[in-house]
């Protein structure tokens, strides 16, 4: 697994705890850090930390954004079932209302997605990860 460099404040994450790693393989967050951490540029509000699945996959894709096809001009090579990436949490509940969202991890799940979603959704499809592997 590829090293991170430490970031002194990731934020806190919708637990109001410090904003714990999402994922490295591949790198995800809006600023590729492996954190789901946002900012002024990251219009997209790239905060809510999934582990994606067939379904959401394929759901996001019919719904326009497709993050399963790779993109090599980008550095992207496409998601696969089980992977986790920061996902825009309007984009996340956009796929929740078509039935199809995906779990998340709360952990490390940015506090500003609760502007977006309500905290007591996001519990509704919250995981462990260490009860993932």
């Amino acid at each position: 697994m590829p090293t991170v460099e430490p970031i002194k404040n990731r934020g806190k994450n919708v637990l109001g705890q410090p904003l714990d790693l999402c994922g490295c393989e591949p790198m995800t967050g809006f600023y590729r850090t492996g954190c789901c951490e946002t900012g002024p540029d990251d219009h997209g509000v790239h905060t809510i930390c999934c582990v994606v699945d067939a379904l959401f996959l394929e759901a996001s894709k019919a719904l326009g954004n497709d993050l399963s096809t790779p993109m090599p001009q980008f550095g992207f090579e496409g998601l696969k079932p089980g992977d986790r990436w920061c996902v825009c949490a309007a984009r996340w509940l956009q796929v929740q209302q078509a039935g199809a969202a995906c779990p998340i991890i709360l952990e490390a799940t940015h506090e500003n997605t609760l502007k977006i979603v309500p905290f007591e959704l996001l519990i509704q499809y919250a995981v462990i990860p260490s009860q993932l592997h």
